[in-house]
């Protein structure tokens, strides 16, 4: 860097590790004052310019965003609120891909749960096909409180109801449908009664649900469930929900 009493745009910037382009950018949004011209009409830098550009590109690589710089430059109590959010925010960002790994961590061991919800991987070998799917769509219309009630369920043995809906076939008469529909509304009843969250998701579905995810459910249920296993369900939902008195 040559000394003329003063420093070019090409090295100021190049002293700093940044481009031409840059420093100009840096003019224009009042970041970095302008300096005097010599007598041939090109800028004539000193180092007030460079140790401001030292300081503006140190604020930059930490991640504060150039809208934010003036604020940290400006006073202390500024750069300390623009500086502790900057950090709030890159830890949960560093949170947020550390969980990120340790899927991916688990996918590599794994490869075959990608098919699973995330935070079913501990269950997944005890869950169906279907039970992978429904809860692989339920993960993106319901809420993460509710996914984590239904994992919890999920720890468990499956019970005789939902083992016997899972082996439903389209012949089941219409007295097996009956029957197994009364057993499965009382235990999805007792399951929404003990689990209030749970309770007020279905209950949402129920109304109507979000209209851009609901069709989603809806499809689904018409092309991967059977006659018999559809027909249940809606006896189900029938008495859990009577068209007349509706749920309290």
């Amino acid at each position: 860097m040559r000394m003329r009493g003063g420093w070019s745009t090409r090295e100021m910037a190049e002293f700093t590790g940044t481009t031409v382009k840059t420093v100009r950018h840096y003019h224009r949004i009042g970041l970095l004052d302008e300096p005097e011209r010599d007598t041939n009409g090109y800028k004539k830098y000193g180092i007030p310019h460079l140790l401001q550009l030292m300081r503006i590109r140190r604020l930059v690589d930490v991640g504060v965003p150039l809208a934010d710089i003036a604020a940290v430059q400006e006073s202390p109590e500024g750069a300390e609120q623009t500086l502790r959010a900057l950090d709030t925010e890159l830890a949960a960002s560093i949170e947020r891909q550390q969980r990120m790994r340790d899927q991916l961590a688990e996918l590599l061991r794994r490869p075959d749960l990608v098919g699973a919800p995330p935070g079913f991987e501990a269950h997944a070998d005890g869950l169906t096909e279907l039970d992978r799917t429904f809860m692989l769509l339920n993960s993106r219309v319901l809420g993460p409180e509710v996914m984590d009630v239904l994992r919890t369920m999920e720890a468990g043995p499956p019970s005789p109801q939902a083992v016997e809906f899972q082996a439903l076939t389209d012949d089941a008469s219409d007295e097996a449908r009956q029957d197994l529909a009364e057993r499965y509304a009382v235990e999805i009843r007792r399951d929404m009664d003990a689990n209030p969250v749970l309770g007020a998701a279905v209950d949402r579905v129920q109304s109507g649900g979000d209209p851009s995810t609901q069709p989603v459910l809806l499809h689904a249920v018409v092309e991967l469930l059977n006659k018999s296993q559809i027909d249940v369900l809606q006896r189900a939902n029938a008495i859990i929900y009577p068209p007349a008195a509706g749920r309290a």
